[in-house]
């Protein structure tokens, strides 16, 4: 890029439009680690114009979630190497919380040999996405997003609690779908709703949840690394609309006691690149055999998969019966207690809903590895158990229910490793179980109150 007129005329429009009339100052370079945090540089606009990729060290993918390392670095030991971020120009859109005119990149992970990085979780997002493409297929997405407005926290040590609505009162839990509970948050949704319109995001809906202070958000439907990325971003825009408010918002899998998690559901769909039909319905409209080896492989691989879709200690306190969350992976149509559910839909959008993911984790990883069990089971022609009817709370349990269970099964999917790479699921395994170590250091208040003078 030669100045900054070429770059203004390589934005997409949404950009564009945000700078109309403007100077643009600076342009935050980023990528995603595997928490999902963005990490990066902040440049000048005028230097921005005139580098083609910049420098980031790969460690920045060993880092657990306190900061620390776990040995993930492999044979030559942590010598933190540089990589290279090329910009994806496609993805650069406003930061408008700023104080000056900012645009956010996206950028690509590659190696000195312009390799992708198997271990950056856009790379693997794309990985798995290429993999259906290989085999005809192009996976379509619509995530859906939970999470909770609670007052602000500045010593962990407390207990996180509902935020203050505009009436003066801590938000009301058990108001799912009341207007009068959105309208509690009303200044921090217009601020939701005017970032996302200078960001260029379409927003499908806004709903109050079960809890207290809980929000979803609902995106369109598209392409998965489009809406991973959207997702990326909503994450960031939400938190900083919700400080302008003296709030915090946490995508915590289940940040309050007695309070339902949040989800991140994921809603697929398979098409046919050659015809563009809907590989899920038949030509009469009737469920294909594509259509039951997906849920098949979710059935059999997810488990395998929990480790990423629940990356966290926290996570599993969200697998709890009757709180809106599932307990194991029966599949039902329109049925909100099955872990995979069939929505009431025509033929041309019927999809699958995997509703085991957590907010917590990674959106590029999340839906990789939900798109990665439905993809075995495609490939391995794997048939789902009989469609469950009635409350799946009153069936047995089949996920694991602790992040060490759920390690020790992802450490021996080979399968699902193959999937969405060998190197990500070596590397991603260490950190994950340095930051299990790492918690099971940390002694709770229960553990102090229970046990003290009682064992």
């Amino acid at each position: 890029m030669a100045d900054l007129t070429d770059l203004t005329n390589a934005l997409p429009a949404p950009a564009r439009a945000y700078l109309e009339n403007r100077r643009l100052d600076e342009v935050e370079c980023i990528i995603s680690d595997l928490p999902g945090i963005a990490r990066g540089k902040a440049v000048p606009a005028s230097k921005f114009t005139r580098q083609a990729y910049f420098h980031l060290p790969d460690s920045i993918f060993y880092q657990t979630i306190t900061g620390d390392w776990g040995e993930a670095a492999g044979e030559d030991g942590f010598i933190e190497r540089d990589m290279i971020l090329k910009p994806d120009m496609s993805t650069a859109t406003a930061a408008p919380w700023t104080a000056d005119w900012t645009l956010q990149v996206i950028h690509d992970a590659y190696d000195r040999e312009d390799a992708p990085i198997p271990f950056s979780p856009r790379n693997v997002l794309r990985h798995v996405v290429d993999l259906y493409k290989k085999h005809g297929m192009k996976p379509v997405v619509a995530p859906e997003m939970e999470f909770f407005l609670v007052a602000r926290n500045l010593d962990p040590a407390q207990e996180i609690k509902p935020m203050m609505g505009r009436s003066g009162r801590p938000a009301a839990a058990r108001q799912a779908y009341s207007m009068t509970a959105v309208d509690e948050f009303g200044p921090v949704i217009d601020d939701i709703y005017d970032f996302a319109e200078a960001q260029g995001f379409e927003i499908d809906g806004i709903t109050q949840e079960g809890g207290a202070g809980q929000l979803e958000i609902n995106l369109r439907h598209g392409d998965p690394i489009k809406l991973a990325d959207e997702v990326f971003y909503f994450k960031r825009l939400i938190r900083e609309a919700a400080l302008r408010h003296d709030c915090f918002a946490t995508f915590m899998a289940k940040p309050i006691e007695d309070e339902p998690g949040s989800a991140m559901h994921i809603h697929h769909s398979i098409l046919d690149i050659e015809t563009g039909r809907n590989l899920f319905a038949g030509p009469q409209g009737g469920e294909t055999d594509a259509f039951f080896h997906f849920i098949g492989g979710l059935q059999k691989h997810l488990p395998s998969a929990i480790a990423v879709l629940a990356p966290y200690v926290n996570s599993y306190r969200r697998y709890v019966k009757d709180h809106a969350a599932p307990i194991n992976l029966e599949w039902g149509r329109d049925n909100r207690t099955t872990g995979i559910r069939v929505p009431l839909s025509g033929p041309e959008a019927r999809r699958v809903e995997n509703r085991l993911a957590g907010m917590d984790c990674n959106p590029y990883l999340g839906i990789a590895a939900s798109l990665a069990c439905g993809l075995l089971g495609i490939l391995k022609e794997e048939w789902p158990r009989k469609q469950f009817r009635g409350d799946a709370y009153s069936g047995e349990p089949d996920i694991p229910n602790v992040m060490g269970d759920a390690l020790d099964m992802f450490a021996e999917a080979t399968d699902l490793h193959d999937i969405l790479g060998p190197e990500f699921a070596r590397v991603y395994g260490i950190v994950k179980r340095a930051e299990y170590v790492e918690f099971l250091q940390v002694i709770s208040p229960w553990e102090r109150e229970h046990l003290l003078l009682n064992v």
